[in-house]
């Protein structure tokens, strides 16, 4: 039997900070491709159109220039988010554990009540501590916070739980990604600067920004 979440509850923390990265294989990817977890392929572009909408919402706000040096590395970063979204997908189809539409609206509604309103959610996503999400990038985070729920269970050890079932469903398929990105470092459990300065992830000029 297919087993699915009710609407849980996900701290506002949890959407403030990067979800942690999980231990895989480094190595070259296809071309054009920033990571490729199993036989999900995670394109440049698709990382480049993420982190443009960012931008934009960041550049929006009044203190856009200061929200934009403060996440220098969010290509990298957006990178390591991408991963683990595509394995917690993974992990969730294989456990047969379904988040409905319904279930992220109820989430959404009980965060946009603790934090004052739309508005506020969509301040705490971006300005908060962590990887910054845009607004219209917060349902599919709270929908990630759902299976995960769903798929350790709630509280603490239900979270580690889930990390340590995708620790293993991460060496079981295989993840490879781009050296532009960094490597994955599996002492510190994330993804690090690569040490060979020509392999490093470009820096984000305005010119390709939309600065």
């Amino acid at each position: 039997m297919k087993r699915r979440t009710s609407a849980l509850s996900v701290s506002a923390a949890a959407l403030l900070v990067a979800a942690p990265l999980l231990t895989g294989c480094a190595g070259d990817t296809h071309p054009g491709a920033a990571a490729v977890v199993g036989e999900d392929r995670i394109t440049v572009s698709q990382v480049q159109s993420r982190v443009e909408t960012v931008r934009e919402a960041q550049r929006a706000t009044a203190q856009g220039d200061v929200l934009v040096e403060e996440t220098p590395a969010l290509q990298r970063q957006m990178v390591g988010l991408m991963i683990f979204y595509s394995l917690v997908e993974q992990a969730a189809e294989e456990a047969g554990v379904q988040v409905t539409n319904r279930d992220v609206q109820q989430e959404r509604a009980a965060l946009e009540e603790q934090l004052g309103g739309p508005e506020g959610l969509a301040e705490v996503a971006l300005v908060g501590q962590g990887l910054p999400l845009a607004e219209d990038q917060i349902d599919e985070q709270l929908r990630i916070g759902l299976l995960m729920a769903g798929i350790g269970g709630e509280g603490m050890e239900g979270t580690e739980e889930a990390y340590a079932r995708l620790t293993e469903l991460a060496e079981e398929i295989g993840v490879e990604v781009n050296p532009r990105y960094g490597t994955w470092d599996a002492q510190q459990v994330n993804l690090v600067d690569a040490e060979v300065p020509w392999l490093r992830g470009p820096a984000e000029p305005a010119d390709t920004l939309g600065g």
